[in-house]
């Protein structure tokens, strides 16, 4: 067992944190952005309704999520950013996952968070944390496949849309995210 959770965080660390090592703080800021356009112009195709929700909310979150999952345990993280639609101001996030359950793969997801309420965004924003329960079977390669789908957060007035970018994965687990600021890309250069 310890073989395979060597194996996984070696993995995880390779995808995740081997991403933009080299870029400055400005050009990750760059790549969420685009990222987060991305993910809401799939999304909007997808689910038309989520653009009215978002023309509502006081707020909206969009991450990128990479996940693998080996037999019992399973991590992830990723980053995002948070839109305060009344100011008008980005905050800069990361997260990471930490899962206990039966699976295995590598999934990568976006996730979009609708706040409805100014307390459910200041405290995403303050507190960040997420806890969720999920079973699902994912598989996307390319343009084939794939999945979207709301989630059930414990979060109240907070929507839950996350879909798969690409990855396979089988799991039934219980995952606890963290959701924290990220204090590089959150200062001026």
């Amino acid at each position: 067992m310890t073989l395979f959770r060597s194996i996984a965080t070696l993995f995880l660390v390779m995808i995740v944190g081997g991403q933009s090592l080299a870029d400055s703080p400005a050009e990750k800021r760059e790549k969420i952005l685009m990222m987060r356009e991305e993910v809401l112009s799939e999304l909007f195709d997808q689910r038309p309704q989520a653009r009215a929700e978002i023309d509502e909310a006081v707020g909206y979150a969009v991450f990128s999520n990479v996940g693998v999952q080996v037999f019992l345990l399973g991590a992830g993280g990723g980053r995002g950013v948070v839109r305060d639609i009344k100011t008008g101001e980005d905050t800069f996030m990361k997260m990471a996952t930490a899962s206990v359950g039966i699976g295995l793969g590598i999934k990568d997801f976006r996730a979009v968070f609708i706040f409805h309420s100014r307390d459910a965004l200041g405290d995403f924003i303050k507190n960040g944390w997420d806890f969720t329960g999920e079973a699902d079977a994912a598989a996307r390669s390319g343009d084939k496949g794939g999945e979207i789908g709301e989630a059930a957060s414990v979060r109240k007035k907070v929507s839950v849309y996350q879909f798969t970018d690409g990855g396979l994965m089988l799991q039934a687990s219980l995952h606890g995210t963290k959701y924290w600021k990220d204090k590089k890309l959150n200062a001026l250069d």
